[in-house]
């Protein structure tokens, strides 16, 4: 069965500074903040939520679809997904509109500064459940359109659909009420700890309560790890230890995607876990997030070489 991956379909500019966003930043000053960074590189690549967990369930062998929206420039992108085996059925291109497109720059310590452009991916409530495969196995509902979103979260319900609640950098976006419409049912809900926080301040609720509204929820906490918390425990999972450090942006989208396979293929909460650690260290060791590459084999032998067990 097939796990149907929601969100943006997008182009990254991928900024690199190589200094600390922190150093510029004058303490009493942030109410007239005008910073300039020179960056060291820029790079133009696929990106977007939706394109990058599919991409990752496609290498770890998982049937994957893409439900979203992009513009008439999106046809290459949409054809060399279809070439990786993504049902693309549900990916709509647009007349008229452009693709969205984010432009990241990130710092030595992996702080991001984000400015997002949503092009067609406005218009993402016009497609739902019908527009993708028939019966799918879960739904990763990512950062998209709010409305967008919530139509896919009320269908899931609908359908008796598991899925995933990843708001991400919708949550400034996003009030208590529709935090907990979206995480009310979920099967999991996922953020890093800076956006569990957020979601503490705007509805009260901890990942201990969240639990009272999702069957898991998920902190991510980049180099620290990840905390999966459930109705019967809390697992404390450790970073896959990269062999080099390149680019952090899409190791996130690459753990969900992970951590969705890992569920869905049995053996536990926490060897889940380590395989979306894993699933996301192959991102930081690409510029990009979608430049990574590997064979179920290959990844199979390093799990086995970090955690000292097999995957599956």
């Amino acid at each position: 069965m097939t796990v149907v991956s929601t969100g943006s379909v997008a182009f990254d500019y991928i900024l690199t500074f190589k200094g600390r966003f922190g150093d510029h930043i004058v303490p009493g000053k942030t109410h007239i903040i005008n910073l300039s960074f020179l960056v060291d590189t820029m790079v133009k690549r696929r990106g977007g939520v939706a394109g990058n967990y599919a991409y990752s369930l496609a290498l770890l062998g998982h049937p994957a679809a893409v439900l979203a929206t992009a513009g008439e420039d999106g046809a290459d992108y949409k054809a060399w997904l279809e070439t990786l085996g993504v049902d693309c059925g549900g990916l709509r291109l647009l007349p008229d509109e452009y693709t969205a497109t984010g432009f990241s720059t990130h710092d030595l310590d992996d702080n991001h500064i984000w400015g997002y452009y949503g092009g067609a991916m406005w218009k993402a409530a016009t497609l739902g459940l019908a527009d993708t495969v028939a019966d799918p196995q879960a739904v990763i509902v990512g950062p998209n359109a709010p409305e967008a979103m919530f139509r896919l979260v009320r269908e899931c319900r609908e359908a008796g659909v598991p899925w995933v609640f990843d708001p991400a950098h919708q949550l400034p976006h996003m009030s208590a009420a529709d935090l907990e419409e979206g995480s009310r049912g979920a099967w999991v809900v996922i953020g890093n700890d800076y956006e569990l926080e957020l979601i503490r301040q705007r509805t009260g609720r901890d990942p201990d309560s969240l639990l009272e509204l999702a069957e898991i929820v998920v902190t991510t906490l980049g180099r620290e790890g990840s905390r999966i918390a459930t109705r019967d425990g809390s697992f404390e999972i450790p970073a896959a230890p990269a062999r080099r450090e390149v680019d952090p942006v899409g190791a996130g989208d690459a753990y969900r995607a992970g951590l969705v396979f890992g569920l869905l293929s049995g053996g536990g909460v926490a060897r889940a876990g380590r395989i979306a650690s894993l699933a996301g260290t192959y991102v930081v060791e690409e510029t990009g997030t979608m430049e990574h590459r590997y064979t179920r084999d290959e990844f199979s032998e390093r799990y086995q070489e970090v955690f000292g067990e097999r995957p599956w």
